[in-house]
């Protein structure tokens, strides 16, 4: 990927040589950039997706022809196809992109998570793309097997996220709600939360809280919650020498034993685990 970066901007572009065996789906790019001219008639030896967070211009390829891209969208440009994007004339806009190959990728075409006549995917829900595309970012860097396979699975999850955005009708009212709902669940992320008070405080049940929940960001938002902390938890753990038991305490988890198991059964492997292969200090 290329383009021009603002003065301001720090671009992110790394790469990783692919894989000599058959592999399922493996990540093999990933970057970060503003761009302000138009990539025209390029074709690239892998597949691609492109998330645009904000920003105006427009997508064009043999199979759908012009599409215009209004941010935040994403767009797929699977592998030898010929294409040209960028914002229009005098603009500039923020993208993020993932380079990936694998054998699954024929599965995610044949199931249309990935469309070369619809490639352009409009999105509702920023918030959640760019967490994913953050992970996907973190793991990648890392590079080792672990979080290369958990980079792979990210992409899988872009794929499904994305196709439910693009199918899911928008309720104008109750998407608003919801974008409250997970807004104060991020503040709130690392404090007791009963989620019935929750559902309450924003006039809904707590069942239609965790289908529009569901909806918009693919979890519940217990889930969300715990997404939250553990991702936190990583953080603290890579960098600072808090113990176990500080670092369930500072994510709102006062039971460390419980902490200890749910990080195990999120991330597949133990606090410890996880501190000895990624501690900065």
């Amino acid at each position: 990927m290329t383009g021009f970066f603002a003065h301001h901007e720090t671009p992110i572009a790394l790469y990783r040589s692919p894989s000599a065996g058959g592999t399922a789906l493996a990540v093999t790019g990933f970057g970060r950039q503003r761009i302000g001219t138009r990539i025209a008639d390029r074709r690239l030896p892998m597949h691609a997706v492109v998330l645009v967070e904000a920003g105006h211009g427009t997508l064009q390829t043999v199979k759908a022809g012009v599409q215009e891209i209004r941010g935040p969208s994403l767009f797929w440009l699977p592998a030898g196809t010929l294409h040209s994007y960028g914002p229009t004339n005098g603009e500039s806009w923020e993208e993020r992109w993932a380079l990936f190959e694998g054998t699954l990728t024929a599965d995610l075409i044949r199931q249309r998570l990935i469309s070369a006549a619809a490639p352009l995917v409009r999105l509702h829900n920023l918030r959640e793309m760019q967490h994913l595309f953050s992970a996907l970012h973190s793991d990648f860097a890392a590079g080792d097997p672990l979080s290369l396979a958990s980079a792979a699975a990210t992409l899988h999850r872009i794929a499904v996220q994305g196709a439910r955005q693009a199918t899911t009708r928008r309720n104008d009212a109750g998407d608003v709600n919801v974008e409250l709902v997970i807004e104060t669940l991020q503040r709130r992320a690392f404090e007791p939360t009963d989620m019935q008070s929750l559902a309450q405080e924003f006039g809904m049940s707590p069942a239609t809280l965790r289908r529009r929940f569901q909806a918009a960001i693919g979890l519940s938002p217990k889930a969300f919650q715990q997404r939250l902390r553990i991702d936190r938890a990583k953080q603290l753990l890579a960098t600072s020498d808090l113990s176990i038991e500080a670092i369930s305490n500072a994510v709102g988890i006062d039971d460390a034993f419980y902490f200890s198991r749910m990080f195990h059964d999120r991330e597949h492997c133990s606090p410890s685990e996880f501190r000895r292969q990624h501690c900065r200090l």
